[in-house]
């Protein structure tokens, strides 16, 4: 393969990514157009549909380490058709579910596992085979893919729900995962699978480099327990906050439409933040740009804060852009920093595995945010709840020897 058809494969692959993550995520995250209209239909407390949302956010992450597993011994071809498979299967069932339990099978157990199969674990390994040492802005453009998800997605969502009801839309969306199967099975697996030929093999002398590692060797080394912490506690403060972003512009003061349209434009800065943070890295190094984003993430929650007092569009505006475009600007670096650490063979099982630190500070997040407003009727506890697990997801880039270099 000569170094132009490698570097058009690449891209195919790219665009492959960035279409089923953009089909996997902007779905999950309809789930709050959907929220509304389901409590309505079965009259169900809000806290029980909200769940449904908690508990596919923790088989995202507990499904990782199996994804990444069956990755490594499968390859790329099964674990996205399984992954289209089972997302179409659950979405035409919760189109007839009548009780929460099985909307928390469908949506929860069985959406949260497919979101996975065609999420980030599978397609950072298959990306990693391709771009190398540009693995960083190859998946700031898949992680982006959020971002493209919510901006097509729900606006989608809400337009089939408003014309075919709740059920209907989950029909339609579940018969769309079940087509994007057919064009996927006559693929190039094989050559997709390889990688590129024309990739640089690293040398030199780091120690962290082994072709060796399992994940029981892995899981003995700090690095491990350092992303993992970050995935966890990141997810946690990011999670407590933006399920209830828009009731809290509105009891702030700002009309529904303003703060759900205000909101919606996280999308636009989401996109923006992935490439910005990307570039970065190639400019002052991957240590100094992440420790940005969380400090673009910090200034964010105080923003939000202060709107309580002083509701005003600097504000907002101003939250919107530093919170909202870093809600997931770290990933594709943190992404690759996994991916170098643990080369080898095992890497997918590994990976898998630190993920699963974000699927379930996801889950925590928003059952914790969720409880603690409950409990003190004030958003104040919430904040400095986020605020903290933010912070303590920042410090392993601060303290752990491997992740400072």
């Amino acid at each position: 393969m000569d170094l132009k058809s490698s570097q058009r494969t690449g891209l195919t692959v790219l665009g492959l990514c960035f279409t089923l993550s953009l089909f996997g995520r902007g779905l999950q995250e309809s789930f709050t157009v959907f929220l509304l209209p389901v409590s309505q239909s079965f009259g169900w407390d809000r806290g029980d549909v909200v769940s449904i949302y908690s508990l596919t956010a923790l088989c995202v992450g507990l499904s990782s380490p199996l994804v990444g597993r069956l990755f490594d011994r499968s390859g790329p071809r099964t674990v996205f058709l399984t992954g289209l498979a089972v997302l179409g299967c659950s979405l035409l069932a919760a189109a007839y579910s009548q009780q929460l339990w099985q909307f928390q099978l469908t949506m929860g157990l069985c959406f949260g596992f497919a979101v996975a199969c065609i999420g980030n674990v599978p397609n950072a390994l298959m990306l990693g085979r391709w771009f190398g040492k540009r693995l960083p802005t190859a998946m700031s453009v898949v992680y982006s893919a959020t971002g493209a998800g919510v901006l097509i997605m729900l606006p989608l969502a809400q337009l089939l729900i408003d014309h075919l009801d709740w059920r209907g839309t989950y029909r339609v969306f579940g018969f769309a995962a079940l087509a994007l199967m057919v064009p996927l099975l006559f693929f190039p697996w094989r050559k997709f699978s390889a990688g590129s030929p024309h990739l640089e093999k690293q040398k030199g002398g780091d120690d962290l480099i082994d072709e060796g590692w399992t994940l029981l060797s892995a899981m003995r080394h700090h690095a491990f327990w350092a992303l993992f912490g970050t995935f966890f506690f990141t997810a946690i403060g990011m999670y407590a906050i933006t399920p209830q972003v828009v009731a809290y512009l509105v009891d702030a003061g700002f009309p529904p439409l303003q703060a759900a349209t205000a909101w919606g434009f996280s999308g636009i800065a989401l996109l923006c933040g992935m490439i910005g943070i990307s570039w970065l890295d190639g400019v002052i190094g991957r240590r100094p740009s992440i420790l940005f984003s969380y400090s673009c993430s910090l200034l964010g929650i105080a923003m939000l804060w202060l709107l309580q007092w002083y509701p005003n569009y600097i504000l907002l505006t101003g939250f919107v852009i530093c919170f909202g475009s870093m809600i997931g600007s770290r990933g594709p670096l943190l992404s690759a920093t996994a991916m170098k650490i643990f080369r080898g063979k095992r890497v997918g099982t590994i990976y898998g595995a630190i993920t699963f630190g974000s699927g379930l500070g996801g889950a925590l997040g928003s059952w914790s945010g969720g409880l603690l407003h409950d409990w003190t009727q004030s958003y104040n506890s919430l904040l400095a709840f986020a605020l903290i697990s933010v912070v303590l997801g920042m410090i392993p880039f601060l303290v752990v020897p491997a992740l400072r270099n």
